[in-house]
């Protein structure tokens, strides 16, 4: 059984840093993408940064530059780094998991990822 549990999340002042964890289970980490999306109140879920097996990685234009996506696979966790986090950051932040077995390059499209965590929550304060 796939289980994904993110951690990290919290609250900080704009400008500010946090990293997020996504420690996983129940599947082979290393033959599946990864990516981090969020939602914010009121808006759509939308995905912010992509990894696949091979660690190439894809990021949403509203983050390049200041977040990275990377991953242990020693340890089968995922980690987003979030730096110069603004208000437009504010959100509950998720992490998925691929559907397809080797699926080659790194998606941010939702409707590619079958399994999800329970979300954290991020909150940047002007």
């Amino acid at each position: 059984q796939v289980h994904m549990v993110e951690s990290g999340g919290g609250a900080v002042q704009a400008g500010g840093s946090l990293r997020l964890s996504c420690v996983t289970s129940g599947y082979t980490f290393t033959s599946y993408s990864m990516a981090w999306f969020r939602q914010a109140p009121g808006k759509e879920r939308e995905g912010v940064a992509g990894i696949n097996s091979d660690g190439d990685t894809k990021y949403a234009n509203s983050v390049k530059g200041r977040f990275t996506i990377s991953k242990d696979d020693g340890k089968n966790t995922l980690f987003l780094q979030m730096n110069s986090l603004t208000g437009e950051d504010t959100a509950m932040y998720y992490c998925a998991r691929h559907r397809t077995w080797l699926s080659g390059k790194p998606s941010l499209v939702e409707r590619d990822f079958v399994h999800w965590g329970q979300g954290t929550q991020v909150t940047v304060s002007l």
